[in-house]
């Protein structure tokens, strides 16, 4: 097989393995749905948050607050000890304790899916948020891990390209 095409073909895979989650599964069971009415600044925003109760933000999960903006594919959790409310276009939603809030995109809807708390996580700590605690015992191997997978699938490219040449005299 020749290089280019095994080059495409693991760059096709390694793509499709670093997706979006949403890619994946796209459930229409809304709690509320709302017509999108166009390109805003935000589409919604927190109008309570009580608590324990993070927002998925551009750098991983922070504390929620009123106010905050939210946008497509925000998420909101609310763990055991807190309770949040959203407006989100015609909908107003109350977020319970032990449940998560998914904010996506149905076609032309906003789609808000309130989750309750024996399918999320009941507990919001930095394990779930993935907000690194501070400290330096809680270094992470991923970096390691993907260097040594780029490694691996380089070597066994590097063994598997036949340049029509014999291997030796």
């Amino acid at each position: 097989m020749n290089l280019t095409v095994k080059v495409a073909l693991a760059g096709f895979a390694a793509s499709i393995g670093f997706g979006p989650v949403s890619s994946f599964a796209q459930d229409a069971s809304c709690t509320c749905m709302t017509p999108y009415q166009g390109a805003a600044s935000s589409i919604g925003s927190i109008g309570q948050a009580n608590g324990d109760v993070m927002v998925s933000q551009a750098a991983g999960y922070g504390p929620a607050k009123a106010g905050n903006a939210l946008d497509f594919g925000s998420r909101i959790v609310v763990g055991a000890k807190g309770a949040a409310s959203v407006n989100v276009g015609g909908c107003s939603l109350d977020v319970p304790a032990n449940s998560s809030l998914d904010i996506s995109r149905v076609e032309n809807n906003i789609c808000l899916k309130v989750v309750g708390s024996e399918q999320t996580a009941a507990a919001v700590s930095s394990e779930h948020t993935g907000q690194i605690p501070p400290g330096d015992n809680n270094r992470s191997n991923t970096p390691l891990f993907i260097f040594g997978g780029m490694v691996g699938a380089a070597g066994i490219l590097a063994a598997t390209q036949d340049d029509g040449k014999p291997a030796s005299p």
